[in-house]
């Protein structure tokens, strides 16, 4: 069922021509640890809609792999090119031993970027993304944790010597998204409900994953809700004419959400290790789940969200599930 349109007095700016910048940061710090998944940090761009993949400025090499997506012909779709750069690290619970802490997890960085090409409606979003970056060392992981701490003025970890091994890292993630129902207001009150499954495959990671996401609140944004991050595009561009981020008036929104997901785990670098050469892993567990209870706030052109994520056990052994806050900020303009 599509959006209703807007009152013609708002005369809302249409979503097929703003792009959005997204900037994301996740810590473990918010969850009153440092370890596990302990920190995060990615810059997305999403392009401005598109007739065609072909139109944007883009090499043709690059445009040239839209020709064998499967979403390509879907009718009334509109299409955007994403563009992320990011950085995650892992740490051990023991930070302070310099020896290998052979019963928990690897230190390990991974520095990426991701090219992504997303075919939407109103209530659907397919996204193709593929992402080149590097594992170890030249992840510059271990600089970055120790400037972070050192500002902060927090012990620096000292077991970085027994991270993984350097390795190029290279994944293909697909993700479908699908607004199964909503409110039938497009403002005030609303409420709407967010399925995704997706999949990738790569020697970073493995995985099929499932979920979904039920938001209320004031004047709901028209977007594909709120994740973590992770590959796959970015779900805070408005799809609606309706969004308040592209109206005169009544811009302001503030909405509660709760999703939840599950992977089941094929591949995880991250502890099963180095693909080519010998190094510290673990035993991963399978089936790995996320549960994520937030706010978002929409004001002028932005978006600005907060999430307290909860996921279960990574890895035989790991000592409880594990808890960290995710941040981000997205700009429409």
């Amino acid at each position: 069922m599509p959006w209703p349109s807007l009152a013609q007095a708002d005369t809302p700016r249409s979503a097929a021509d703003s792009s959005t910048l997204t900037v994301m940061f996740e810590n473990d710090l918010f969850g009153d640890s440092d370890e596990q998944y302990t920190n995060g940090f990615q810059i997305g761009w999403m392009s401005k809609d598109l007739a065609r993949f072909d139109d944007s400025k883009l090499p043709p090499w690059m445009t040239g792999l839209s020709d064998y997506l499967p979403f390509i012909d879907v009718p009334d779709s509109q299409h955007n090119i994403g563009l992320s750069l990011g950085q995650k690290m892992y740490t051990p619970r023991d930070t302070e031993s310099r020896a290998l802490v052979r019963d928990d997890r690897p230190y390990a960085g991974w520095l990426y970027g991701g090219l992504g090409f997303i075919s939407k409606t109103e209530s659907r979003l397919d996204a193709i993304e593929v992402q080149l970056g590097v594992v170890g060392p030249a992840s510059l992981a271990e600089e970055a944790q120790e400037l972070v701490h050192e500002l902060r003025n927090l012990p620096v970890p000292q077991g970085w010597d027994n991270q993984l091994e350097n390795e190029p890292g290279l994944a293909l993630v697909y993700e479908h998204r699908n607004r199964l129902w909503h409110s039938a207001n497009a403002s005030g009150l609303g409420y709407d409900f967010i399925t995704h499954a997706g999949g990738a495959a790569g020697n970073v990671f493995t995985y099929v994953n499932a979920g979904g996401e039920l938001r209320a609140g004031w004047n709901l944004p028209a977007d594909f809700g709120t994740s973590l991050i992770s590959p796959g595009g970015d779900t805070n561009a408005p799809s609606a004419v309706n969004d308040p981020r592209l109206r005169n008036r009544q811009r302001f929104g503030i909405h509660g959400f709760a999703a939840a997901s599950g992977r089941l785990v094929l591949r995880d670098i991250f502890l099963d290790g180095n693909t080519f050469t010998d190094s510290h892993d673990v035993d991963k567990e399978l089936l790995v789940g996320d549960l994520l209870l937030g706010v978002s706030v929409t004001f002028w052109k932005a978006k600005l969200s907060y999430a307290q994520a909860f996921r279960s056990r990574e890895f035989e052994g790991q000592d409880g599930s594990h808890k960290f806050g995710s941040l981000s900020l997205s700009i429409t303009f």
